[in-house]
């Protein structure tokens, strides 16, 4: 018995460290070698949830086509029926309409523009519901001839998996955001083989930010993917170049200054492109009265005609990717399914079918590259190298300014062909690119999105951190106010000046510039009358105090 006290002290001193031990995981985990586990370990989840996603779009692509090697396609596809190739889109279209209409609450299929609104404003979470949806209609898609990439569903996919960890251990917005890193940086790697680029797409895309607390755990997760990766098929590039490539310096970088901006324009094409085609099709949808459900079968309807004679557009398109970059393709050739491809990726993105934009930025590229690198080799032959050399530049540099993101896509135009003896011809032309589409569109495809969207990431946290704050968690309640202030608030709200309790301080703030008040009455609105409540009064120095606070705070993560 003497015993007794000894054991009940040893024990409440276990969970007392316990506790300790949970809440530094919670909230600085990211500073813990005990983090790097959960990083692995989401990792080898994320890496292999790629994996399995890759494979099972590989099995109903040949289930539905009858080829035995979807690498090959669009050449198979030339030997089907012409209403085979015309009716597998619709009825892939068909099933992904029944998907998004009743999974996704607006239609939409969620992808990397969701998981980068994810890390900046929901603590690095995203929706699972319409996530799940968005993969299920993303398979069909890329299985039935839509013409995108597996990137957008993968990244989600992975991000569903750390939202689902995050939730468990309750972790704060930075643990959270970090462990989003982890998996995106692992389904990445595992779907490119590309760690290097995996772990840096993670940072410079998703979290955008360099931070060093993260940077030990995404690249664990990113070699972890790439593991998962390798173990399935080898440590192979996905594409493979005829050769050495040589770069004819110092004579030749001025064509890769000039194929820079060439890129920088098509990948605005593109992008401008996809978002006029939406527009478009949400027009034709409202003056047809055409259900929700039916926009992308009728996506998928154009498709197949376009592919019955060019089915090159068909799915991902690494079969017409390689043929660009070992030279095998004419000028004409290069020129017609570049341009076709931006058609089908546009009428793809318009239909609501699903995917990601990253596989066909890197076909576009090529082929522009290939076109490109073909006229100045015929121009000038005795100062020019390869022209296989221009498509692999090319395929970088729209790549980069499609995604924003100039050093992951340099990193990963590396790993996906092994060939790094050109660098500084790519990076020539992706710095150029991305310098030139960053001023015509929101710095890239998946912030422009969001920006139509009216989630403002592209300006930076000063122009996103206070759609963070809600009026309700800012405001003075009723009996913290004295007796005058009740009295200025009642007189307000008579006049019509009041804010909502659920309104953002993003929509508040200019209301005291407009109104000089130092403050506002918050009011909830009641009854089919929609009365004025009064709850409180928000102050123009609590709101400052907050965002200031905020401010700080995100400066403090990426610069620790």
């Amino acid at each position: 018995m003497a015993t007794d006290p000894l054991v009940r002290r040893q024990w409440n001193e276990a969970k007392a460290s316990c506790g300790r031990g949970w809440q530094l995981l919670r909230h600085r985990g990211p500073g813990q070698v005990q983090f790097w586990f959960i990083a692995l370990a989401i990792g080898i989840a994320a890496g292999t949830a790629a994996l399995l996603f890759r494979k099972a779009i590989e099995g109903l692509q040949t289930a539905l086509y009858g080829t035995e090697d979807v690498n090959l396609l669009a050449s198979f596809a030339e030997t089907l029926p012409w209403y085979l190739v015309l009716l597998i889109p619709v009825a892939g279209g068909l099933v992904v309409g029944l998907i998004v209409h009743f999974f996704t609450p607006d239609g939409r299929v969620r992808a990397v523009a969701d998981v980068i609104e994810g890390a900046a404003l929901y603590n690095g979470r995203v929706e699972r519901k319409a996530g799940v949806a968005s993969v299920l209609a993303s398979w069909i898609t890329l299985s039935t001839g839509g013409s995108s990439g597996r990137e957008g569903p993968v990244v989600h996919m992975a991000a569903m998996i750390s939202s689902w960890v995050s939730n468990l251990i309750r972790a704060d917005g930075i643990t959270g955001r970090d462990l989003l890193g982890c998996a995106v940086a692992a389904a990445v790697s595992a779907s490119f083989n590309a760690p290097i680029a995996g772990a840096l797409f993670a940072l410079e895309v998703v979290l955008r930010h360099f931070a060093l607390h993260a940077f030990a755990p995404i690249v664990v997760a990113s070699a972890a993917g790439t593991v998962i990766n390798r173990l399935a098929f080898g440590d192979v590039t996905e594409f493979r170049l005829p050769g050495t490539t040589v770069v004819e310096f110092y004579l030749e970088l001025p064509a890769f200054l000039l194929l820079g901006l060439v890129c920088g324009l098509v990948a605005v094409i593109t992008m401008r492109g996809i978002f006029w085609a939406d527009d478009l099709g949400s027009r034709l949808q409202r003056r047809l009265s055409l259900p929700n459900l039916l926009r992308p079968a009728t996506a998928g309807l154009l498709l197949g005609a376009l592919a019955i004679w060019f089915p090159h557009i068909i799915g991902v398109g690494y079969e017409t990717t390689s043929r660009a970059l070992t030279g095998d393709l004419i000028l004409y050739e290069a020129i017609v399914f570049a341009v076709l491809k931006v058609m089908a990726v546009a009428i793809t993105f318009a239909g609501r079918m699903g995917g990601g934009i990253f596989s066909p930025a890197l076909m576009i590229g090529a082929l522009t590259g290939m076109a490109f690198g073909l006229i100045a080799t015929g121009l000038f032959p005795d100062q020019s190298g390869a022209s296989t050399l221009y498509a692999l530049a090319g395929m970088g540099a729209v790549a980069a300014a499609v995604l924003g993101a100039p050093i992951s896509t340099t990193l990963i135009v590396f790993e996906l062909t092994g060939d790094w003896q050109t660098g500084l011809a790519v990076m020539v032309s992706v710095s150029l690119s991305t310098s030139l589409a960053s001023r015509l569109v929101d710095r890239s495809f998946f912030l422009t999105q969001l920006e139509r969207r009216n989630v403002h990431l592209a300006a930076g946290p000063q122009a996103y951190l206070l759609r963070m704050f809600r009026v309700s968690g800012v405001m003075r309640k009723m009996q913290d106010l004295p007796p005058e202030d009740l009295e200025a608030c009642g007189e307000m709200v008579a006049q019509g000046l009041f804010v909502n309790a659920t309104s953002t301080l993003d929509v508040v703030l200019p209301l005291f510039d407009t109104s000089g008040r130092p403050f506002l009455p918050v009011v909830e609105i009641h009854g089919v009358e929609k009365r004025p409540v009064l709850q409180g009064a928000l102050f123009h120095l609590d709101a400052l105090k907050a965002y200031n606070r905020a401010l700080a705070a995100t400066a403090a993560e990426e610069h620790s």
